[in-house]
């Protein structure tokens, strides 16, 4: 998941909590009168069809408000399977008629406004939570339930729905109705969310796919797969800047580090190299050992942005491993043991197929052709050029501008398995 934050106002949220997207559709996105039967009907089967949680969830309380059930807050918790995020939310409100999809990092456990907030007990332990907003008691229960009890409400709920892994999902519903919830309106909420909650297992199996794909295959390659091209020789051939990457010394720096000084390492020098790759719109195929192989997709970016981007993310990762030898973090070993880190990377333009390869049991979604071939061989040349950055021809031809024009030529250098000598250029 690449993280896109949105500006959170109106609302405001506690650290390590931020807003992935945002709709406003309002009442219009439900009809203007619903019976519980409509609400049953609608989760049986047009609710199947709607692919977005937040779209569903937005349209499912806008109807709930037009089947008068007296909620006027709603928030919606699943945990996931994800490196950086424990947990997405989902906030809908008709006061300000906002409905918000939010992410949570692994910060957020510790937070004070997870910890003392009672969906807290819920989440972890699997509670049902009543708080009746109306009495000092309720009131001063929690910062929350102060907030909630200044801004009119008089009840909130907070109950389990499955668990996921060691946690639990979770609704909470607030209300401002004089003396909280009809207890017929307790009844047919419970029966409508017993119906949502196979949808929400259904949404949490789907996300957590995603993530896992994402995570170990990139977007695109885990789109593709998750879209059906799972048997071995799909894929397309196509057109690409090929960028790969390569950490100067890795060997001589594993034989005199341990396991886990070695991989926290590694960890900064990917995290910097990603974020140079994924920020400019390119794709991150795998790590080998200390490399990275990546491809920024002429089909997707265009020719010229796509050779645009990747000397952009080229230029942007060295940067960044430049301001990590600068100033080290704390959580990397001793600097004299280590420091500075160097590294080259190459970029070549080319055809190279890009899908499923391996055995038939086991395979591996990746790019192969001449194209990858050459650049791992104009990589290897930063070395003895004494470069940090070099491309081929093809790539330049792409470029325009100072980007095309602020390149030093390197001359003609013949790369093993290729033919005849090809023009470097160095950036």
């Amino acid at each position: 998941m690449t993280r896109t934050v949105l500006d959170p106002a109106p609302r405001s949220y506690a650290p390590h909590v931020y807003v992935l997207n945002r709709s406003e559709r309002g009442a219009a996105c439900a009809p203007d009168h619903q019976t519980i039967e409509d609400l049953h009907n609608w989760l049986l089967h047009e609710a199947t069809r709607i692919d977005n949680v937040m779209l569903m969830f937005e349209e499912f309380m806008w109807r709930c408000k037009a089947a008068d059930l007296g909620i006027d807050r709603c928030t919606l918790h699943m945990g996931t399977l994800h490196p950086r995020v424990i947990g997405f939310s989902w906030f809908w409100s008709s006061v300000d008629e906002l409905c918000d999809e939010i992410a949570a990092d692994a910060g957020a456990v510790n937070e004070a406004a997870f910890t003392r907030n009672p969906l807290y007990k819920v989440i972890m332990e699997g509670q049902m939570i009543r708080v009746d907003l109306e009495t000092e008691d309720g009131r001063t229960s929690s910062p929350l339930m102060e907030e909630l009890a200044d801004q009119g409400f008089t009840s909130y709920v907070a109950l389990p729905l499955s668990a996921s892994g060691k946690t639990f999902n979770a609704m909470t519903f607030g209300t401002t109705r004089p003396g909280g919830f009809e207890t017929s309106d307790k009844e047919e909420i419970r029966r409508l969310i017993d119906l949502l909650a196979l949808h929400v297992e259904r949404h949490i199996v789907q996300r957590i796919a995603r993530n896992v794909a994402d995570t170990y295959l990139g977007p695109i390659a885990g789109r593709r797969v998750l879209d059906g091209e799972i048997r071995r020789g799909d894929g397309e051939a196509i057109e690409a800047v090929v960028f790969m990457a390569d950490m100067r010394g890795f060997t001589q720096l594993a034989d005199r580090l341990s396991g886990p000084e070695v991989t926290a390492i590694l960890n900064a020098y990917f995290d910097r190299i990603s974020d140079a790759v994924l920020s400019q719109g390119g794709d991150i195929l795998k790590f080998m050992g200390d490399g990275v192989l990546a491809v920024f997709d002429q089909k997707v970016l265009g020719e010229g942005a796509a050779a645009t981007a990747a000397v952009k993310a080229a230029r942007k990762a060295l940067e960044a491993i430049e301001a990590l030898n600068d100033t080290p973090p704390d959580d990397l070993p001793e600097a004299d043991l280590w420091h500075p880190l160097k590294i080259g990377i190459g970029l070549h333009r080319g055809e190279v197929f890009f899908g499923n390869v391996g055995g038939e049991e086991r395979l591996d979604f990746t790019v192969i052709g001449r194209a990858v071939n050459e650049t791992s061989r104009v990589e290897s040349l930063c070395k003895p050029l004494g470069r940090e950055l070099l491309l081929t021809e093809p790539v330049r031809n792409a470029l325009a501008g100072d980007l095309k024009t602020s390149l030093n030529e390197m001359g003609e250098h013949a790369l093993r398995g290729v033919g005849k000598p090809v023009a470097i250029y160095s950036a």
